[in-house]
C-alpha cells in the first residue's frame, strides 16, 4: 500500500515535469500564435502514451512531441482551434509510420515528410495525410530498401525550409 502511493506520487511528479517541459516549448513557437494550455498538454501526453503503448514503442523523452509542435506550427492549415487535436492525430500517425518504416527513417525526416504532405498534396486534411503515408510506406517496402536512409538528400526526403 505504501509502495503504491509512493509510485503514484513519483509518477505525478514526473508528469508535471513533462508538462512544464512542453510548456517551455510552447514559448518557442509563441510567434505563430499557437499556444497549448496545460490541460491540452496533459491530454496530448496521454494520447502520446497511448499511441506508444498501442504500437509497442518506448520513448523516454519528448523530442518527437517538441518537433511536431515546432514543425507544424508554421502550417497554414493549423489554427488555434485545431492545433491540439491535430497534434494528437499527428502523434498517432507518426508512431504508425515509424513502425511501418521499421525505424529505418529518422524521426526528423518522418516529421518533415508528414509536414510536406500535409501542407502540399493533402491541403491540411489528416485523412488524406493518412492515405499518402500509407502509399509512402507501401512504396518504401516495395522498393525494398535494405539500408537505413541517412539524413540528407535521398529520394524520400526533400526538406523544404
Amino acid at each position: 500500500m505504501f509502495l503504491s502511493r509512493m509510485f503514484n506520487s513519483v509518477n505525478l511528479s514526473i508528469q508535471e515535469k513533462m508538462v512544464d517541459e512542453l510548456l517551455e516549448s510552447n514559448q518557442k513557437i509563441q510567434g505563430s500564435g499557437l499556444i497549448l494550455t496545460r490541460a491540452e498538454i496533459k491530454h496530448m501526453i496521454a494520447v502520446r502514451n497511448k499511441a506508444l503503448q498501442d504500437y509497442g514503442r518506448v520513448e523516454l523523452g519528448f523530442d518527437v512531441t517538441k518537433e511536431l509542435m515546432e514543425v507544424f506550427c508554421s502550417s497554414p492549415y493549423i489554427h488555434g482551434e485545431n492545433y491540439a487535436s491535430t497534434l494528437n492525430e499527428l502523434h498517432e500517425l507518426f508512431y504508425h509510420l515509424r513502425n511501418e518504416t521499421e525505424d529505418r527513417v529518422g524521426d526528423l525526416k518522418l516529421i518533415h515528410l508528414m509536414k510536406e504532405y500535409f501542407d502540399g498534396d493533402c491541403g491540411g486534411s489528416l485523412e488524406l495525410l493518412k492515405s499518402e503515408l500509407e502509399d509512402f510506406t507501401r512504396n518504401f517496402r516495395r522498393d525494398g530498401l535494405d539500408d537505413e536512409i541517412p539524413e540528407g538528400d535521398d529520394p524520400y526526403w526533400k526538406l523544404k525550409t
